[in-house]
């Protein structure tokens, strides 16, 4: 009988640890659930959250934890996100229509067909991301990093490019049509098939290399770099819709 209590004892005193450590990540996993619950605000925590398919316009997240969360469908235009942290977020046919996104980390998000219109995201990042098809008419990408992004087909019209780094990136049949392309854009080994440059000043960028230009759509008010020559095929004919 003594040697029963004895061993109950023992398996009790090495139980508590145990028992402690559970305690404690269930407590953390409630404090988690419940910040999926707030509102939006400066600075929260929605990382890994499922916030699909809602209407939160306006809201302020500046500086938010906001990586792996589930955007779908949601409309965030004129939201405040920036310094925010989106990465690896799922922003599928999501708005961010005139958010200010300055300085917030996009990369490795999934957004393809958003809303990015009149975005000002200066300084942002958008490294290795899937922006198939986002809308980027008129927004704000000074010094923005899109190296290693898939931008098939992406519409750039009038947004401000000054600085933008494309390195790497995949901008098949993306339109870049009278946007501004001050300062350095850097090409780098960027995909530029069908690409629309026509009328863009590229005289300062870096990158560019004639085999890329032979594949892209300029036209002759298309300014290229020292030592790049128009291709026999620009102009090239309209995209077809799809």
């Amino acid at each position: 009988m003594r040697v029963l209590v004895t061993n109950l004892r023992i398996a009790c005193h090495l139980a508590a640890p145990f028992a402690a450590i559970v305690l404690i990540a269930t407590i953390a996993s409630q404090a988690s659930a419940a910040q999926c619950g707030s509102m939006a605000e400066p600075g929260l925590d929605w990382s890994e959250c499922n916030k699909r398919s809602i209407i939160i316009p306006a809201s302020n997240l500046e500086g938010a934890n906001l990586s792996g969360t589930d955007f779908t469908g949601t409309d965030l235009s004129t939201a405040n996100v920036a310094s925010a942290n989106f990465e690896k977020a799922t922003l599928i046919r999501a708005s961010l229509a005139e958010a200010i996104a300055t300085k917030a980390n996009f990369n490795r998000i999934e957004a393809y067909r958003s809303n990015f219109t009149k975005l000002s995201a200066a300084n942002a990042s958008f490294a290795s991301s899937e922006l198939q098809r986002a809308n980027f008419t008129g927004a704000d990408l000074s010094s923005a990093n899109l190296a290693k992004a898939e931008l098939g087909r992406a519409n750039f019209q009038k947004a401000n490019l000054t600085n933008v780094n494309f390195s790497l990136a995949n901008l098949s049949r993306a339109d870049l049509t009278g946007a501004v392309t001050g300062g350095v854009l850097n090409f780098d080994e960027a995909f530029l098939f069908r690409t629309r440059i026509e009328g863009l000043d590229l005289s300062s960028s870096k990158g560019l290399q004639q085999m890329q230009l032979d594949l892209a759509c300029g036209d002759s008010a298309t300014k290229l770099p020292k030592g790049l020559v128009v291709p026999a095929n620009w102009p090239c004919p309209p995209d077809q819709p799809d």
